[in-house]
């Protein structure tokens, strides 16, 4: 139930929340088990049940399988890396280095995406849930910013372009390689058991 409320209090009050969070002294850890792994798996079974649904129970089965592997890992991953980077440039920005802090930013700002990664389930509409997310977490991390990191208000917007252009890029790169290790090694092992 708590985690329900945090992500209702973060998408709809979430100048009151990160006020809420920023009394908090939860762990990065802990955090990424009990609040992002939950979202990250309803997240993966949505893609899984949308391409097993719609594409067919052969190649959809196999194919969701493989996304929602893709889906989580890049989530789960992906969070912690961008965490990392989030925090390294925060001296850059006179913001405060607390690994935790960044940990608890980068988390709850991306909820927006893990509950837009919901419409995967419709794999025809599920890049709008994904876009509509993306956009949300753009401004929950803005909001995020000065509470967590005690960011200065005329550094804010500077050291937002640097995490969302982080976030961008290590996106790219883990979504390039899970690709590659998964939907391009199934490719070829399909291929080879037709022939």
């Amino acid at each position: 139930m708590r985690l329900i409320n945090r992500v209702k209090n973060l998408l709809l009050s979430p100048k009151t929340e990160w006020e809420v969070i920023s009394g908090e002294s939860l762990s990065g850890m802990p955090l990424i088990f009990s609040y992002l792994l939950p979202l990250a798996i309803a997240a993966a079974l949505a893609t899984f049940l949308g391409f097993a649904l719609w594409a067919g129970p052969f190649f959809g089965m196999h194919y969701g399988i493989l996304s929602a592997i893709i889906l989580l890992i890049e989530l789960v991953a992906g969070i912690y890396i961008n965490a990392l980077v989030t925090d390294a440039l925060a001296p850059s920005f006179a913001s405060q280095k607390n690994l935790d802090r960044s940990i608890q930013l980068v988390v709850y700002a991306a909820t927006p995406f893990y509950i837009g990664s919901l419409l995967n389930l419709i794999p025809s509409i599920g890049w709008l849930g994904s876009l509509a997310g993306m956009i949300y977490s753009v401004y929950l991390f803005y909001l995020g910013i000065p509470v967590l990191k005690k960011t200065p208000a005329d550094k804010v917007p500077i050291y937002l372009i640097a995490i969302v252009l982080a976030l961008i890029v290590i996106g790219w790169i883990l979504q390039t390689i899970l690709v590659k290790l998964f939907l391009v090694s199934y490719a070829e092992g399909a291929l080879r058991l037709i022939n």
